[in-house]
């Protein structure tokens, strides 16, 4: 009787280390995976049992049907065994220290102020210079082991790159950047890995904007843990591979990501000098969505600043061009940001100004701010629980302290589902409003909570 198919081990492991298996296995190409295991005495039957699905799919796939859905790959890997990293796949152990541990653990000790400067001026020479792609790489980009990769890729492959980065980024939206940042750095060792591979110029172009596009995400979930300089690092890498794809909305894109990393560290004059950059290459491509994106950010940075004549005329033209904007002709990179992000911007917008310039600003914020709350779906949880802690910390400003503190209460609670750094640290305004009220018991609860969750 043949062992093979067991529950407890579906192949024998030495089975994944034959050299066809391993090529069939790095290039997905799961019809001949299927039929290696078949030669190996796999039953069909077998096979079904241990991806969950049935024979009558896995006799097509043996026929030849591609399988592309990132959700059935990793399946069909867990289901029989394989080790993820052979697939290009996240997450097992061994791929994470492969490629996260040995660069992002030798950062030069470097200032957080000269790291910005080098940034920005990286940013400026690809922003505004010819594409620089693979020129003095420096600390720009890691150079992790690689799995073996296919000599010719063609469209598929690359649309198996934008499929993965889609479905991890609705990871990112709903539970936070620490729920799939590393499964998002190690699906860079199979895309970044096909830039050695042949292919048609059309291909290439493509290959280089899925690819930039997957170290944005790899910048922005980085970001999002707190982790900064492995941020900066998959952005000047995404830049680089935007602008070598000609893709001047990603290049906007990843400049306003960066530039937005910048806000949170209370640096809005760095911010700013990124966001001009990302204006140019806006305007470059004649997106006014992505110039409205822009234009937003800086007004957020102009009342960080406690600047309320720059901010409000930022923010009216975020509004001017949004209205002017195509939204159904938008690329991917801008489609983000629709009304209710829009209104979201302008009810955080005029909370930093309450905060920074005039209270008053509170009438403008708390509407805005609920309204953008009623809209998001539970697959923007993160985006909904940064607009409760700001509505909350108007509430508090206003004298509503009863309301403010249930709010914040929410607020909190939703911050604590969230594999997120940025969603503690975006409470700490409502903490200090709350910490000036604390002769309200509720609020000197609130405030208390959050200062354990900073020190925690």
């Amino acid at each position: 009787m043949n062992s093979i198919g067991s529950q407890s081990s579906p192949v024998p492991p030495e089975v994944w280390e034959a050299p066809k298996m391993r090529e069939a296995l790095a290039a997905r190409e799961i019809s001949s995976v299927y039929r290696l295991l078949r030669q190996h005495g796999v039953s069909q039957r077998q096979i079904a049992a241990a991806t969950g699905q049935s024979q009558s799919e896995v006799s097509e796939i043996l026929k030849g049907r591609q399988v592309m859905a990132y959700d059935v790959l990793a399946r069909i890997a867990d289901g029989l065994g394989v080790p993820r990293g052979y697939m290009g796949l996240a997450y097992d152990d061994l791929t994470a220290v492969r490629v996260a541990g040995a660069h992002e653990a030798s950062q030069t000790k470097e200032s957080e102020e000269v790291k910005r400067r080098k940034f920005l001026a990286r940013a400026a020479a690809v922003t505004v210079g010819a594409s620089v792609l693979g020129a003095d790489d420096g600390d720009w980009v890691s150079n992790p082991v690689r799995t073996p990769a296919p000599g010719r890729i063609g469209m598929t492959d690359v649309r198996q790159v934008e499929a993965a980065t889609r479905a991890l980024r609705s990871l990112d939206y709903q539970y936070g950047g620490g729920a799939c940042r590393d499964a998002v750095v190690a699906q860079l060792t199979w895309g970044q890995q096909m830039l050695a591979a042949s292919s048609s110029d059309a291909v290439r172009t493509r290959l280089h904007v899925a690819l930039a596009d997957l170290h944005n995400l790899a910048g922005w979930t980085s970001f999002d843990i707190g982790l900064n300089d492995p941020a900066r690092n998959h952005f000047g890498r995404a830049l680089e591979l935007a602008k070598a794809g000609g893709n001047e909305p990603l290049v906007a894109n990843i400049l306003y990501r960066m530039g937005r990393v910048y806000l949170h560290q209370k640096e809005p004059d760095d911010a700013l000098k990124i966001f001009q950059l990302g204006q140019i290459a806006a305007q470059n491509c004649g997106s006014e969505l992505a110039v409205s994106v822009i234009c937003a950010n800086q007004a957020w940075a102009y009342a960080m600043m406690g600047h309320k004549e720059q901010t409000m005329k930022q923010l009216g033209r975020a509004r001017s061009e949004f209205e002017r904007a195509n939204l159904a002709e938008a690329q991917d990179w801008v489609k983000f940001f629709n009304e209710t992000d829009l209104t979201a911007m302008i009810g955080t917008v005029h909370t930093v100004l309450a905060v920074t310039a005039d209270p008053k600003h509170t009438r403008f914020a708390i509407p805005a701010l609920q309204k953008a709350i009623d809209s998001f779906g539970d697959n923007m949880a993160r985006s909904k629980m940064f607009n409760m802690s700001a509505l909350a910390t108007n509430h508090l400003i206003e004298g509503d302290v009863d309301h403010g503190t249930k709010v914040g209460r929410q607020a909190v609670n939703m911050a604590e589902g969230l594999r997120s750094k940025r969603a503690i640290d975006r409470l700490e305004p409502l903490g200090k409003e709350a910490a000036k009220r604390r002769n309200n018991s509720d609020a000197a609860d609130l405030a208390d909570i959050i200062s354990r969750m900073f020190a925690a």
